[in-house]
């Protein structure tokens, strides 16, 4: 009986812990937090010599890497930076997902800023990606920065007409640029910010279809979304207004970088594919 009593006391205990292991396992793939990546491929689309001329995409080479914009202008660029922020997964039944507090700086000179990574997202099927490219107003006006990618040691905060982000920094030469007459090339400046009026406010939300595929979220994916970025598209897409260096080549601020703050909600942003484990 006593044999028969301490078989049964141990066969719970046993019954008891199995049941307390398979929980903590649950739990633990319960919490496990989704997670979601933007890959910005900065560069430019432009004839391929070697497959008749077949336009290929061409990542961004900072300095050496010589483009052309659609008014037929040649440029390189040495600086290029610019903020991600308010990202929103969408459904196609009209519902979504709004990362909190996703705010990025892309910039060419550091590859991991390249990769926007997120987590915490509903699992399930996603048609598309929404972001502000800048820093929306709310959190400018807030203040409080802090030393992450809004500090103003960034060099994308400017004080000229009070408190704002540049929401997007393009700079390099061109030869077509006004230069002085020692230099072979001339100065280009883009420095696309401002929100505080309806004509020069530069704060853009872009909307980017997922067409090839649909984005899953699921625990067990990690997901890439390859964004190109068409960093001369900024300068107009045929057969819109097209900006020519000879006149337009600083601009910091106003109705022009408003007008450049249009290009680049309209034609910069693109899917080229979805990478899925």
């Amino acid at each position: 009986m006593k044999f028969s009593a301490f078989s049964a006391l141990a066969s719970a205990v046993a019954l008891v812990a199995v049941s307390l292991t398979g929980c903590k396992k649950s739990d633990v793939e319960a919490s496990s937090p989704t997670e979601f990546t933007l890959h910005m491929d900065n560069g430019v689309t432009m004839p391929d010599p070697a497959n008749n001329n077949t336009p290929k995409f061409n990542s961004l080479v900072l300095g050496s890497g010589t483009y052309k914009n659609a008014y037929g202008d040649n440029f390189t660029v040495s600086t290029l930076k610019y903020y991600i922020s308010n990202v929103k997964l969408n459904k196609a039944d009209g519902s979504s997902y709004a990362v909190p507090d996703s705010y990025f700086l892309v910039d060419q000179t550091d590859p991991a800023s390249q990769d926007l990574t997120m987590t915490g997202a509903p699992e399930g099927e996603y048609s598309s990606v929404s972001f502000i490219v800048g820093v929306d107003s709310a959190r400018t006006k807030a203040g409080s920065y802090g030393g992450g990618v809004l500090n103003a040691g960034k060099g994308m905060f400017w004080d000229m007409n009070g408190p704002e982000f540049i929401n997007f920094k393009l700079e390099g030469n061109s030869p077509q640029a006004p230069h002085a007459p020692a230099a072979a090339t001339g100065a280009l400046v883009f420095h696309i910010a401002g929100y505080k009026h309806s004509t020069t406010n530069t704060i853009r939300t872009v909307t980017v279809p997922f067409t090839t595929s649909k984005l899953i979220i699921a625990r067990d994916h990690k997901p890439e979304v390859h964004m190109l970025v068409e960093v001369a598209n900024m300068f107009g897409k045929a057969p819109g207004p097209l900006v020519s260096f000879a006149s337009t080549y600083n601009v910091m601020g106003g109705t022009t970088a408003a007008r450049i703050a249009d290009n680049i909600q309209a034609n910069v942003f693109s899917v080229g594919h979805i990478h899925a484990n």
